[in-house]
């Protein structure tokens, strides 16, 4: 794809160390959904699902072959595909200040072309409080994960964790500076017109990023100063809804917090939601927590895949296989189990999606997808 080896700094991203034109490096990394920039805020919780797979699935992750570029290296492949993001996102923070860009992109959205093709500019913009602080939750998560190899990865740990607490530290600095695609295109040039991934609430990325942050440091000031629980009930997380990834952390290293903390709230303010899941699998037509009509946005499968993380936290906390037959019962679901009868898996199932909404997809000169997409599902 893009090696990003010479991205600019945006107008809007300037600082006295990097100033507007600034060439950076900021290679690896994932492009989004179907489009060819890399952004911060909804790498978080991409970033996250994986970390978990590799760290509460270990010997899955260790017998899972991608054949990736890197299998054979004496990692799991699972951590591996994170470590490649993982490192791009560390590109992405100012070692000047902490801040981190909110995204890596060009201008406007390409064409349907492939990679190679798309050679427009490419810039980081505006650094941003969600992006900062999703940065810090991820890399903190992450130091917990890469300690199990220090063979592997020496030192790497130790520096997930500087660069979680730089991030830490301005976001703290600059608790508002949420993004604002139009604003900063009423001042700043080129304008940009990609993907926003604005969220203009962050106390739920704070709670994550404070969350991951006691269990990377051992330091019970993170959770006092912004306790894991918040006032509402814990929701289906999403790219801008991390509050309960929060909660799934604690509760799965509940044994390394100290007595202080209050993890009978934290596991119960987890199995309040898994069971309300579980109920709505149990009471619907095809047997999904997929029920509500608010449950189909766009992206749906997203909504599907993240309500089977949550009960399959649920299943690891009580041993009560009902929550993991909820689970399941989502996977069905995704896999052509529902009422379009359509597996949402690009190459798998009698009736499979052909036109996914995937630039290389479409570039090549192949016409079926390239296999193993999820696609984005039912949506209004």
């Amino acid at each position: 794809g893009h090696p990003d080896t010479v991205v600019l700094v945006h107008a809007s991203a300037v600082s006295a160390s990097r100033p507007e034109g600034t060439r950076i490096s900021s290679p690896r990394g994932w492009y989004d959904a179907g489009d060819y920039n890399k952004y911060i805020v909804n790498s978080g919780i991409s970033t996250y699902t994986l970390l978990l797979i590799a760290e509460q699935f270990p010997g899955y992750a260790e017998s899972l072959r991608l054949d990736i570029p890197e299998s054979g290296n004496g990692l799991p492949d699972v951590l591996n595909e994170a470590l490649w993001n993982l490192r791009w996102m560390l590109s992405m923070q100012d070692p000047n200040d902490g801040g981190v860009y909110h995204k890596l992109t060009n201008a406007e959205f390409d064409p349907f072309i492939a990679p190679d093709k798309a050679v427009t500019p490419r810039y980081v913009v505006q650094k941003s409080t969600a992006a900062a602080l999703d940065f810090a939750a991820v890399m903190a998560h992450a130091s917990l994960v890469v300690r199990r190899y220090p063979r592997a990865l020496p030192g790497l740990s130790d520096s997930l964790t500087r660069a979680a607490l730089a991030a830490w530290g301005w976001a703290r600095l600059h608790p508002d500076s949420l993004y604002d695609q139009a604003k900063l295109n009423a001042r700043y040039k080129p304008a940009i017109a990609t993907g926003t991934y604005g969220d203009r609430n962050v106390s739920d990325e704070r709670r994550w990023a404070a969350a991951e942050l006691a269990l990377a440091t051992k330091q019970d000031s993170f959770l006092v100063a912004v306790p894991p629980v918040g006032d509402e009930p814990a929701i289906v997380p999403s790219w801008n809804s991390v509050g309960t990834l929060a909660l799934i952390s604690l509760a799965d290293h509940r044994r390394e917090l100290s007595p202080a903390v209050d993890t009978a709230k934290i596991t119960g303010a987890l199995l309040t939601l898994a069971r309300s899941l579980r109920t709505a699998a149990d009471t619907s037509a095809y047997g999904v927590a997929m029920s509500r009509r608010q449950d189909f946005a766009w992206g749906s499968n997203a909504v599907a895949a993240n309500q089977g993380l949550v009960l399959v936290q649920a299943a690891r906390l009580t041993r009560d296989t009902s929550y993991l037959r909820a689970a399941l019962a989502n996977l069905d679901y995704v896999l052509g189990r529902n009422a379009t009868g359509y597996s949402f898996v690009t190459g798998y199932g009698v009736k499979t999606p052909q036109a996914p909404h995937h630039r290389p997809s479409a570039s090549d000169t192949v016409a079926a997808p390239i296999p193993g997409l999820l696609v984005g599902g039912p949506n209004p």
